[in-house]
């Protein structure tokens, strides 16, 4: 089992548990690492201690990501700002478990459902779901109350009304 040390563009950092390197490498590739507060799929290793297993076999050469794009050097933050950081996160990640809980995901259909919920043909409730940045605004315009909100994919993901 290998433990990385993982970040996303955006600063977060967080832990990946994989089978193996060429197990990491192959979800990274297929892009279903992602981070868990802000779900982007870019994800980078971080510099981690390394566990030694002296009874293991040597280690394989890992593919190269075949869209590999430089990315600036992640700065080191404080111990107590990496503390606060990681409670953020931690909260930010149970929030969004809590949306997806209380709010029916009705997927791409969520520009029609909010109307149909606005305008009384159906009962009222939460709902999340996926629109254009372009719908969105349609639905404000009509005074349509929305939330456009990034959930993570594990946590249910879409938008909010």
């Amino acid at each position: 089992m290998k433990v990385l040390d993982l970040h996303c563009p955006a600063g977060h950092l967080f832990e990946g548990w994989f089978a193996s390197e060429d197990d990491f490498q192959s979800q990274l590739q297929r892009r279903l690492v992602q981070c868990p507060v802000c779900g982007d799929s870019h994800v980078s290793k971080r510099l981690s201690a390394p566990r030694l297993n002296l009874g293991a076999q040597p280690p394989r050469a890992a593919p190269q990501p075949q869209e590999a794009q430089p990315r600036p050097p992640m700065p080191e933050a404080s111990p107590e700002a990496r503390e606060r950081l990681q409670a953020m996160q931690a909260a930010w990640i149970q929030w969004s478990r809590k949306v997806a809980e209380n709010t029916e995901d009705v997927g791409k259909k969520f520009a029609e459902e909010a109307r149909r919920i606005h305008y009384g043909e159906t009962e009222e409730r939460a709902i999340r779901g996926q629109t254009s940045a372009e719908e969105a605004v349609e639905l404000l315009e009509e005074g349509i109350g929305v939330l456009p909100l990034v959930l993570p994919e594990s946590a249910g993901g879409g938008s909010l009304q």
